[in-house]
């Protein structure tokens, strides 16, 4: 009987794949690899797609052998990974440039172009979506005008996880969730919108089909069989954006549920039952049809703490429970630091790449463990930014869940939900995107009947509740973070020029 599903993950940093017993809902091994992201000048972010497969076969060479089970009982594959990068691969399917990843910044000036000559407002009425460094439509304009030979080679356009999918089936396909943030398509139709194809020069034999992330969409070829130890003709399904997945796997399936995802970057993601769009978040398809994800991504969030500990202190990651400890004894409002955490740029909600890192409110009084402290609370701020968004277009959140790596931090999660307003319940373990590309697959492959049968998967261990008085103090404190960046947002401007000349 076939009965095990297979989950990889395409991470920034690492490969991640699982093994999970569908019979069982035990996950039974996982083994992750390694890759490094590079930034050749400042504000690119690329990584090799080629490192992603080579990782790939040895974590699922790893976990076979581990799991010591049969390929032949592998039911399918799923994949989950970064969206939207951006893979060009040539005539022969070989891979023309290292990708461009999600939160490369090289596109301003193509951004700033597409506004003018497309119309901000126009291109968020096709789309839905306001453009953002993310996008690929303003990245095929960069390649055509910096790289123009790689791209007269180009002939497929795809994501992280689509890439896989085709390295482990030879067929070419999108998942829609690629599609709904390139920037290319037109949220209204369900599918390419040929005016933006027209204006950034490409047609649709660039594009695979899209599908949904269920779809079997071909089956793991001869040559992949051989470099994986995978069973021949296995069924793979299109997959889906990690943060999609991992969302779905945190519980975040009702209407009105809402993540908070405490990693380098800070996501938030509010699912819906209806298609609302709003020039300041981003818009996702919810892994369960007829559902959408209205989400938001602070830039940096755990990246500031990082650095901060590790580059400022000279510390090691073992330390941050230790100055867990001293901030606990900082009061609220770190004794009037507050910090605009926009260390890189901001992505949601205020769309500004300009913007950079503000301390305020230093004073001689102030040590290293009010900084510490002043960190986690701004990060609580960009938090409650999305959410006080969500209210003015009219949702209420009714569940909020923590995870990722800052989630250990009970601190952390004292001053966000003090900040916030909201309970944060805690799971008891989140292998994340992973396992939703695993439980997708086996949506697709049918060891599982209904989307809601993963809600066995799903256990809340811990509820850490707001405080009512700090809460009002830290409304007092918002205003102020909110105040900062309203009267910088010029000199953030003025100072990129200076700095330009």
């Amino acid at each position: 009987m076939r009965k095990y599903l297979i989950g990889i993950d395409v991470g920034t940093t690492a490969i991640k794949t699982i093994i999970f017993d569908a019979s069982t809902y035990r996950i039974i091994v996982t083994e992750n690899a390694s890759h490094d992201l590079s930034s050749r000048m400042v504000g690119w972010a690329e990584e090799s797609p080629e490192d992603w497969w080579q990782n790939i076969i040895k974590t699922i060479k790893v976990c076979l052998e581990k799991s010591k089970i049969n390929p032949r009982d592998v039911a399918g594959i799923g994949v989950s990974g970064m969206v939207p990068a951006f893979i060009q691969l040539g005539a022969q399917g070989e891979i023309l440039r290292p990708s461009i990843q999600q939160n490369d910044a090289r596109t301003f000036h193509e951004i700033e172009i597409m506004e003018r000559e497309i119309g901000a407002e126009h291109f968020f009425g096709i789309t839905g979506c306001t453009l953002n460094q993310q996008m690929i439509g303003p990245k095929i304009l960069w390649m055509k005008r910096n790289e123009p030979e790689i791209f007269a080679r180009t002939k497929k356009m795809m994501g992280s996880y689509d890439y896989v999918v085709y390295k482990l089936t030879g067929n070419f396909s999108l998942e829609r969730n690629w599609a709904l943030e390139s920037g290319l398509y037109d949220v209204h139709s369900e599918y390419w919108s040929e005016e933006l194809l027209r204006y950034v020069g490409i047609d649709r034999s660039f594009l695979p089909p899209i599908h949904k992330p269920s779809d079997v969409v071909g089956s793991v070829s001869a040559k992949a069989a051989v470099e994986t130890g995978l069973c021949l003709g296995t069924p793979v399904v299109a997959g889906t954006a990690d943060h999609v997945s991992s969302a779905f796997m945190a519980g975040i399936q009702n209407d009105g549920d809402l993540l908070i995802k405490l990693g380098g970057a800070g996501d938030i993601l509010y699912s819906t039952n209806t298609l609302i769009t709003d020039h300041r978040l981003f818009i996702d398809y919810h892994v369960i049809p007829g559902k959408f994800l209205l989400n938001g991504c602070m830039a940096s969030s755990g990246s500031i703490l990082k650095w901060y500990v590790k580059d400022v202190l000279g510390k090691e990651i073992t330390d941050y429970a230790a100055l867990d400890q001293e901030a606990e004894h900082i009061p609220t409002g770190s004794d009037g630091i507050v910090l605009l955490p926009y260390f890189i740029g901001e992505k949601t909600p205020i769309f500004d790449p300009l913007a950079r890192g503000v301390i305020f409110g230093l004073t001689l009084h102030h040590n290293k463990y009010h900084i510490y402290r002043a960190i986690m609370e701004a990060v609580g701020y960009g938090f409650l930014h999305h959410i006080v968004t969500l209210r003015e277009i009219g949702f209420q959140p009714q569940r909020v869940v923590v995870t990722n790596g800052g989630a250990i931090s009970r601190t952390w999660g004292r001053i966000i939900s003090n900040i916030t307003g909201y309970s944060l319940h805690y799971l008891k373990e989140n292998p994340g995107s992973s396992l939703g590309a695993a439980f997708i697959a086996g949506m697709g492959c049918g060891c599982f009947n209904d989307w809601a049968e993963a809600q066995d998967l799903i256990q809340i261990i811990d509820i850490v509740y707001p405080d009512s008085v700090e809460h009002t103090r830290y409304q007092k404190l918002y205003k102020i973070y909110g105040d900062l960046y309203t009267d910088l947002k010029d000199d953030f401007i003025h100072l990129y020029d200076a700095i330009a000349q």
